[in-house]
């Protein structure tokens, strides 16, 4: 079995509003988790993704809240908060890597909870911090 990923926020915005820069084959992985090995979710992605909505880079149909309880219910996701480990895991990641503070967090996240990430950011693959996702 694949293990659950944890999800970059354009991973989770893209499964959610089925758009096709995500692979059809991880669209179906992602689908076919069980209800207790859902993917995880960084709380600081409800923040980028409300934040890309209000720029107009995202575009959903409805109010925010009422995606919001669907996308980030526990029968999506598991949303993960920020816990002492992930932050001290953040604190450990070179400076030379993402200056952008919720990318950290997310490897952190990643990195702390021993699971693969569900990324297309070509920096963070490139980092070789993280153990990617594959199906």
């Amino acid at each position: 079995m694949i293990p659950a990923p944890v999800l970059d926020t354009h991973i989770w915005i893209w499964w959610m509003l089925g758009d096709p820069r995500l692979k059809q084959v991880e669209r179906e992985a992602l689908d076919a988790l069980p209800p207790h090995a859902r993917p995880v979710l960084c709380d600081i992605s409800l923040w980028e993704f409300a934040t890309l909505v209000d720029l107009g880079r995202v575009e959903i149909h409805g109010g925010i809240e009422d995606w919001l309880q669907v996308a980030a219910s526990p029968a999506t996701v598991r949303v993960q908060p920020i816990l002492p480990g992930i932050v001290a895991e953040m604190n450990r990641l070179p400076a030379s890597f993402h200056r952008d503070p919720a990318d950290r967090l997310i490897v952190a996240s990643a990195r702390f909870l021993k699971l693969p990430l569900a990324t297309q950011d070509r920096k963070i693959r490139c980092s070789k911090l993280i153990a990617p996702w594959t199906v």
